[in-house]
């Protein structure tokens, strides 16, 4: 079987690279492009960087603790009638 193009380590590490290119390009087209915010705390520089990443941490943290939650056992669809 041929191996995934994921499967080599630097493939992964290159699109990380790619991944933090693309981040840094974002946020830097902040200084091009005229926003109008509508609020002050979204004149930020960077805060829709922020905001995003924070909400994607929040995402996850309740997705933790809902898998904390709600999780069976090993044995919860075993055999009961033994």
């Amino acid at each position: 079987m041929k191996p995934h193009w994921l499967d080599d380590p630097r493939n992964v590490k290159r699109l990380w690279r790619l991944f933090l290119v693309v981040l840094a390009a974002t946020v830097l087209a902040e200084f091009a492009v005229q926003l109008h915010p509508h609020f002050e705390v979204e004149a930020l520089f960077g805060f829709h960087a922020w905001y995003g990443f924070l909400a994607c941490t929040a995402m996850i943290l309740v997705a933790k603790g809902l898998g904390l939650l709600l999780k069976r056992s090993d044995t919860y669809y075993g055999a009961d009638d033994e």
